[in-house]
């Protein structure tokens, strides 16, 4: 079989590719068809992330083991997307170059029948210029998550005898 993505960049500006791949490619067969897609150099480390139905980042899948070795990491040279993908599990973030963030949001579209003839991947259709520079991320997190909010008008960081701890601690 033959699975069908869009992969948007995410930014304000409408700008994908679709392709196509077989499912039994690996996420770093998928990482190059992406990268090419989009014209970069793939000099640059990237991961994939499972992802829900409102885009909440999850598991990684990594191109490289950078774990203690406590911890089971999937790679992406061993995983291959049929054993992520379903048509439950249609969703992932890729992110490209950690030092810029290039983040696309993956979609599985279709599951169809390979054509006699296509190679793949096959970039079927493209829309949009890439911009020169990574758009800027707005990162948020829960509002007050620690119930800090509004707390520091009673703080006074010079005042060290009113601050509750134990200066010899060691």
């Amino acid at each position: 079989m033959i699975y069908r993505f869009r992969i948007i960049l995410d930014a304000t500006e409408d700008i994908f590719r679709d392709i196509e791949i077989q499912e039994d490619a690996t996420f770093e067969d998928f990482s190059n068809a992406i990268t090419q897609a989009f014209g970069f150099d793939g000099m640059e480390m990237a991961s994939f992330y499972v992802s829900d139905d409102e885009w909440n980042q999850g598991e990684e899948i990594s191109q490289f083991d950078m774990g203690d070795g406590q911890t089971s990491i999937r790679l992406m040279n061993e995983t291959s997307l049929d054993g992520v993908f379903s048509e439950d599990q249609t969703r992932m973030i890729y992110v490209y170059d950690f030092l810029n963030m290039w983040t696309f949001l993956v979609e599985l579209a279709e599951i169809a029948e390979p054509i006699q003839g296509i190679l793949y991947p096959n970039l079927l259709f493209s829309h949009g210029i890439l911009p020169d520079s990574a758009p800027d991320k707005q990162f948020e997190a829960e509002q007050d998550p620690y119930g800090l909010e509004g707390d520091d008008d009673d703080l006074d960081i010079n005042d060290y005898d009113s601050l509750n701890f134990d200066e010899n601690w060691n």
